[in-house]
């Protein structure tokens, strides 16, 4: 037998997905026991439960400038790091030169050290 021989199967076509409206009221029929909200809700213990929009900006308001000040410091630590690295490089840069410039020295003879 070749595959030759063998019949193409044809599949159906793909259904059409189903629209917004169709999904929100498939979740709004939905029973509180359904097996699928049961398993969110146990994997959610530890998140907050949704509050009122007033409530959840009232508590989202400190959160935003806390998040909007770390940014603020860690720009201002980065850039402080930059700064120090440069002024590192530049003392590096001068101990080099004053190595240098120490070395060609000759070394001083003492006074007097024949005895005379």
């Amino acid at each position: 037998m070749s595959s030759k021989g063998k019949k193409r199967v044809v599949l159906p076509t793909r259904p059409e997905p189903p629209s917004v409206e169709q999904i929100l009221e498939d979740v709004r029929s939905t029973q509180p026991s359904d097996p699928m909200f049961v398993l969110i809700a146990e994997s959610n213990k530890d998140l907050p439960v949704p509050r009122k929009k007033e409530e959840s900006e009232v508590k989202s308001e400190p959160l935003y400038q806390q998040s909007h000040s770390y940014v603020e410091m860690n720009h201002r630590l980065q850039k402080a790091c930059s700064l120090l690295k440069e002024k590192c490089e530049e003392l590096k840069q001068a101990g080099a030169t004053l190595e240098q410039n120490i070395r060609p020295l000759p070394k001083a003879e003492p006074a007097d050290s024949a005895g005379t």
